[in-house]
């Protein structure tokens, strides 16, 4: 199965579409100045030379920026599948080994799920925030991950889809932020000093549904 088929659900914090032009764009800059630097280069040197100045300007940052465009997430029942534009890795969440909730904090903060079976491990990114605001991921997404992680053993991953469980319960009371566990997590990282990257003791994922 692939996003957007059924029994499918979208994982994608901020949905490719809306980031899209952007990336395209940002692609189609690269080689415009890829271009203009080899010509550049090219006054001066061979034209060999000049062609493989202008290549490693614009290659790396035109295929990075369109490969972003084709990466995916999703989850078919408690499988959760990380396409890269190139490969899609996927972790069955109820034969988790692992489970870490990674904080990055600065201008914008990133709290993110990293779940991994022993062999393969997928990044899941659950909320961004901003000083006025912030983007967390949608409540039929937040289900799935904590269905999916109670579903098996490890204690870690219980505590993740408790954590969750409370999330969505803040969303649907409509909670302030400082109420809600994702954002409680950036905070606990700040109060901390654990900038810019950090990742949560079990404990103190416990902590975040206090």
């Amino acid at each position: 199965m692939r996003a957007g088929d059924a029994g499918s659900v979208d994982l994608d914090l901020v949905p490719t579409h809306l980031i899209a032009p952007r990336l395209r764009r940002l692609a189609v800059g690269a080689v415009v100045f890829g271009v203009v630097v080899g010509a550049v280069v090219g006054l001066f040197t061979s034209l060999t030379v000049a062609l493989v100045v202008g290549a490693l300007i614009a290659v790396p940052t035109a295929v990075s920026a369109l490969l972003a465009t084709r990466r995916r997430m999703w989850m078919t029942g408690t499988v959760i599948h990380a396409h890269s534009g190139v490969r899609t890795v996927s972790v069955d969440v109820a034969q988790a080994v692992s489970a870490e909730l990674l904080v990055r904090s600065g201008r914008v903060s990133q709290v993110a799920l990293k779940v991994g079976d022993g062999s393969r491990a997928v990044t899941v990114p659950l909320a961004l925030y901003t000083d006025d605001g912030g983007r967390e991921l949608e409540v039929l997404a937040l289900r799935s991950l904590a269905d999916g992680l109670v579903s098996g053993e490890l204690a870690p991953a219980v505590a993740m889809s408790t954590a969750l469980i409370a999330q969505l319960r803040a969303e649907a009371r409509g909670a302030s932020l400082e109420e809600r566990p994702l954002y409680r997590a950036v905070r606990l990282a700040r109060d901390a000093n654990r900038v810019p990257r950090t990742v949560l003791t079990d404990d103190e994922v416990v902590r975040l549904t206090d």
